[in-house]
């Protein structure tokens, strides 16, 4: 259900007008709390440090919370142009490329999407730490959603445990898949031979893939995926266990012919705002690589 309190931000605070009910209330602060956990959905975690901290105060009528203190980047900002699909004082939604890795892993020099993010933030003069919700493959491009302030990252973190977050794929695999296919439920787990891959696993953790067909070409096909569970690289090794191995995955048998990189995208991402409740649709256009092994496919 939509939050219909409204708010304004003022520098670090958050301002909101509870009405008179809670203004005239016998215990005020009682009646805060429950109003800020039943009307407003504030975490409870959140709301216990606040109290505790005194930044939950009245300024008159309206009640003010302490949600965007300054935070350290904690991470290098590196300056990048960096493609803003969503932005609000609560989350931020940016496309990641093919080729560039969400977080650092220690190697020299490189230049992750966090890292760009940051700069983004210290650009519009941000001092928010870098929180990314969920992550993408390295090669996959895509929608990756960022929490701004604790709230956003407390509801965010939740909604992604309760699989409230949708993220939904288009993928170029080799062969036609037959039409019928709609879930592979197969479970994954590690390959005991090789350090990087997944395998299905009947010991592995369960692991379910909605598939829908698109279009079918010549030895190829494109599909629509959704992911009801979030294992690693569980598009890539569900479809390369069924014989459709994803153009371009050379990890998991795919040709490079026509594809350097596995021809794999988010293209949309679907999740409820931490704070309005309010159902946010997010469209990632298709890179120019994959438009292009399109107009290959269909010649």
């Amino acid at each position: 259900m939509r939050n219909q309190v409204k708010w304004t931000r003022r520098g670090e605070w958050l301002e909101l007008n509870p009405g008179k009910a809670i203004l005239e209330a016998e215990d005020r602060d009682a009646e805060t709390m429950i109003w800020l956990t039943n009307a407003v959905g504030m975490p409870e975690k959140l709301l216990r440090r606040l109290t505790h901290e005194k930044k939950i105060q009245w300024s008159g009528a309206r009640l003010r919370l302490a949600l965007f203190p300054s935070r350290p980047l904690g991470i290098d900002s590196i300056w990048q142009e960096l493609e803003v699909l969503y932005e609000d004082d609560f989350c931020l939604v940016v496309h990641k490329p093919a080729g560039m890795t969400i977080h650092p892993d220690g190697r020299k020099g490189e230049v992750t999407l966090d890292h760009v993010v940051a700069a983004h933030f210290e650009g519009m003069g941000e001092e928010v730490a870098v929180r990314h919700i969920h992550r993408l493959d390295q090669d996959t491009s895509g929608p990756v959603l960022y929490a701004k302030n604790e709230w956003a990252q407390l509801r965010l973190d939740e909604d992604m445990r309760l699989k409230n977050i949708e993220r939904k794929y288009i993928a170029f695999v080799e062969g036609n898949v037959r039409s019928s296919l709609s879930v592979i439920d197969l479970p994954i787990g590690k390959d005991r031979h090789h350090a990087q891959r997944r395998r299905v696993s009947p010991t592995g953790q369960s692991a379910i893939t909605r598939v829908r067909v698109e279009e079918k070409f010549t030895g190829a096909s494109l599909v629509h995926l959704e992911l009801d569970t979030g294992r690693t690289h569980q598009i890539r090794v569900h479809l390369s266990h069924l014989g459709h191995p994803l153009l371009g995955d050379l990890l998991y048998g795919g040709s490079i012919g026509l594809i350097k990189r596995q021809a794999l995208h988010g293209e949309k991402l679907c999740f409820t705002h931490p704070f309005t409740r309010e159902y946010i649709e997010i469209d990632d256009p298709w890179p120019t690589d994959l438009n292009d092994l399109q107009n290959i496919l269909r010649t």
